[in-house]
């Protein structure tokens, strides 16, 4: 709830809030400016006598003398019957240049204070400020939570991305934008009755005046005994009317001067309201406070930057929520899925799990932490997906969890996983995700698989975790969400060349080139922003976005380098394949957006060692990107299955050229829809004796290709490690197993 209060303000007002907080900003240099350009003297240099004396001298048909609170001193007077104002230097009297507002400041104060539009604009800018208040008095609160408590609010900031930028502009600017939002709040509540709005009457003209002859003004007693720094206004008697007097304004309240004896009369002293009200004026302008006027300003100019960040993360999170469809009952379900979530971003995981459960036929209801029910009852798998919020406390979406499972009743057969997102920035590194687990286990569940953590929200290790889990209940997953992807760019299709058609396997290599947009500047910008392109190597990724809006991306492993100048990737059309399908049907010219996703886990070794590569169909691709590469000729060796010799050898002429150029050492194929229809593991088995020998020198073996594939790989040499005493598991845990499957 506190989140809504803090957001929808601002995204309903950011144009109000905004203009607001620009024109404010301008306004704070007017005082600046104003004391810039002012004479000021130290306290007690000058009486009002003294200055007013000299003002005079210079000016005989002076009416009035007003120095405002930045220290200008503004002499009004007439002469030759023209009425003129300058600016004065107070210590000598002379003039400094004309008085003149300036036409530029007082448009931007109407814009500020009513946005041009009078009335109905000052209920609107009074309005945008109450809003205002309501944003930094929430945000302060979501600050602090943030942060792990008041007592950290001044303590260096974790996390990364808009919410870490944001955060740290508000801690910034917080202060500033609460003063100017609780005093124009204040100021626009007198403005319409809602508050009352304290105002002096001041004292009443005087019943009893001297009447004698005029002294010259820098001889009057009580003017000599206000310091000029206390001045506010100083209007002189008409001319020749010796029952005028002098009406005097000072900080400290207004009252009378005789112009004949000098004598102070019906002062009256500012009320408390007038001077907490003068304060309020003074605060939120920062007339006569200039330097607190340039920090307001610069508070200010946080708005636009706060506004930009906000609306990055609102959009992020809309991007992350995702609706929950297919979502059976509670009833119904044979699993389901808890969510605890501050920002809505565990949403997106959650949807590729459900629908990686959904095809594998489970009936899966997903639901928030907060909404756990008394029972699931034929419910066999629990899986929680939680991220942490602040300094270790439960998200949004899961406040209420740990009180609901108190009465929560497990069946006998119910087990649970629990996943949790977080950064490790934070000292208390998915904390609350810990606790749910151990509080699980605490009502007697068993854990499917230890809980995991995930920090900032990877999308490999989350992948990484489905493949453990799908391992753990029998049943692969293939779990794939990014929830913020790379910066994309345009791709160009500069080439194809197209295999399998006659074994109903079509099966293309795509060769990409960034896209050009014509000639002259344009082309020169586009070959510039190449060399700002993220750099790659065969075996990395490359993200395609399919044309559908709301699709997640589809990844292909890359089968070049940066160094290269092209984008190569080999894809197998599949069956109802969204992206496969779109891709096929590129012709050369087509344009695609994609993004690199590094895959530094799938890379041959460097050194002397021999390396084994496997795959099957288009996993050849970045097999035969690591062959390309391999100029020092080190020993690979590669055993690669297809369908046909005939129609769907895929690489076929650059294989038989890098065995000739020695960059290959050995290549074994088999095909399924030959007379012996080998498989890969066909010809695992009959090199198992110089495999093995391979594995004894350090070999590495890579596998690239379909699950299937892959299992029945890893079984094979199960069988080849066995009498070396060793275990695929061990190989992994020396980095030399690896494999990239779909």
């Amino acid at each position: 709830m506190l989140r809504i209060l803090h957001g929808l303000p601002g995204l309903f007002a950011v144009v109000f809030l905004a203009t607001l907080a620009v024109t404010g900003s301008i306004l704070a240099l007017a005082p600046a400016l104003d004391r810039a350009g002012a004479v000021v003297p130290p306290a007690g240099d000058v009486s009002v006598a003294q200055m007013a004396g000299r003002v005079v001298s210079n000016y005989p048909g002076t009416e009035q003398i007003v120095r405002d609170l930045s220290g200008q001193v503004v002499v009004y007077y007439s002469r030759d019957g023209q009425a003129g104002a300058n600016r004065v230097n107070p210590v000598t009297g002379e003039r400094l240049g004309a008085y003149q507002p300036s036409a530029f400041f007082v448009w931007i104060r109407d814009l500020h204070r009513s946005f041009l539009l009078d009335t109905p604009g000052r209920m609107v800018a009074g309005i945008s400020a109450a809003l205002m208040l309501l944003i930094c008095l929430s945000g302060m609160v979501l600050l602090a939570r943030r942060s792990g408590g008041w007592r950290a609010l001044m303590r260096p900031l974790a996390g990364t991305g808009s919410k870490r930028v944001h955060a740290e502009i508000a801690r910034l600017a917080v202060l500033g934008l609460l003063l100017s939002a609780l005093t124009g709040s204040f100021l626009s509540a007198q403005r319409f009755g809602l508050l009352p709005e304290v105002s002096d009457p001041g004292p009443g003209f005087p019943a009893k005046v001297s009447g004698g002859q005029p002294r010259p003004v820098d001889q009057l007693q009580a003017l000599s005994e206000v310091d000029l720094n206390d001045l506010r206004e100083l209007v002189f008697p008409y001319p020749d009317d010796p029952q005028d007097v002098y009406s005097l304004t000072t900080t400290g309240g207004s009252g009378f001067v005789d112009q004949a004896t000098g004598e102070l009369l019906q002062f009256q002293p500012r009320s408390t309201g007038s001077v907490v009200q003068q304060w309020i004026m003074r605060l939120h302008t920062g007339e006569g406070l200039w330097w607190l006027g340039l920090i307001l300003g610069v508070a200010a100019l946080g708005v636009p930057a706060l506004s930009v960040t906000g609306a990055i993360i609102w959009w992020q999170r809309r991007r992350s929520s995702v609706q929950v469809q297919d979502n059976v009952t509670v009833a119904e379900a044979d699993v389901v899925v808890l969510v605890g979530s501050e920002a809505g971003a565990t949403w997106g995981f959650t949807r590729a799990l459900q629908t990686e459960l959904t095809k594998a036929g489970f009936r899966v209801h997903c639901a928030e932490m907060n909404a756990l029910a008394h029972s699931y009852p034929r419910a066999a798998m629990l899986f929680v997906l939680t991220s942490t919020y602040g300094d270790g406390d439960a998200p949004a979406s899961a406040r209420q969890f740990m009180t609901r499972l108190r009465d929560f009743r497990a069946g006998s057969a119910l087990k649970y996983a629990v996943l949790g997102f977080g950064d490790r920035q934070f000292p208390n590194f998915c904390q609350f995700a810990l606790e749910a687990d151990e509080a699980l286990a605490g009502k007697g569940l068993s854990r499917i698989q230890p809980v995991e953590l995930i920090d900032r929200c990877s999308a490999a290790r989350f992948s990484e975790w489905g493949d453990r889990l799908g391992t753990a209940i029998g049943t692969p997953l293939s779990l794939s969400h990014d929830p913020v992807p790379p910066r994309t760019f345009r791709l160009e299709l500069a080439q194809r060349v197209d295999y399998g058609l006659a074994v109903q396997a079509p099966t293309s290599i795509l060769r990409f080139r960034l896209a050009d947009a014509g000639q002259g500047w344009r082309s020169w910008f586009f070959r510039a922003r190449r060399h700002s392109l993220p750099a790659f190597e065969a075996g990395d990724l490359l993200g395609i976005l399919p044309p559908q809006e709301g699709q997640d991306a589809r990844f292909y492993s890359l089968a070049s380098s940066a160094s290269e100048g092209v984008f190569e990737i080999c894809v197998r059309k599949q069956p109802g394949g969204l992206c496969s399908g779109y891709l096929h049907g590129l012709k050369p010219g087509d344009s695609v957006e994609a993004f690199i996703r590094q895959n530094p886990g799938f890379r041959p070794a460097t050194g002397t060692v021999p390396v084994i590569l496997i795959g099957a169909g288009a996993g050849i691709g970045p097999l035969t990107g690591f062959i390309r590469k391999n100029t020092a000729r080190n020993p690979m060796y590669l055993y690669w299955g297809g369908r046909s010799a005939n129609s769907d050898f895929l690489y076929q002429p650059e294989l038989g050229h890098y065995l000739k150029d020695r960059r290959l050492t050995g290549l074994s194929t088999a095909f399924s829809r030959s007379d012996e229809r080998a498989y890969v593991q066909d010809r695992l088995r009959q090199d198992e004796r110089a495999l093995r020998k391979l594995v004894e020198t350090g070999a590495q073996v890579l596998v690239c290709g379909g699950r299937d594939m892959a299992a029945g790989v890893k079984q094979v040499f199960e069988e080849i490690l066995q009498p070396l005493r060793l275990e695929v598991d061990d190989l992994r845990v020396q980095g030399r197993y690896l494999e990239d499957v779909y």
